[in-house]
């Protein structure tokens, strides 16, 4: 395996860890081939936002949790 094939793994893995659909990892390479870096960056950004949202979301529940567990106790 040469030097582009490693690099073109290392990318596949990187994009799969960060919860990169299907869809979207071919979009990543078929603008790779083309060297638009512009789009690239925009599909990572629109899809780094998807997950800092989730998050987000995610947090609120954990806050709202941490709420219910806090007063049961209280009420013990």
């Amino acid at each position: 395996m040469n030097t582009e094939e490693k690099n073109e793994q290392l990318l596949l893995r990187n994009l799969k860890d960060a919860g990169c659909n299907a869809e979207m990892i071919v979009r990543f390479f078929e603008l790779q081939s083309t060297g638009n870096r512009h789009e690239q960056l925009k599909l990572l950004f629109s899809h780094r936002e998807d997950l800092l949202q989730k998050l987000h979301k995610s947090q609120n529940r954990l806050d709202c949790l941490d709420y219910l567990i806090y007063d049961i106790k209280k009420h013990k």
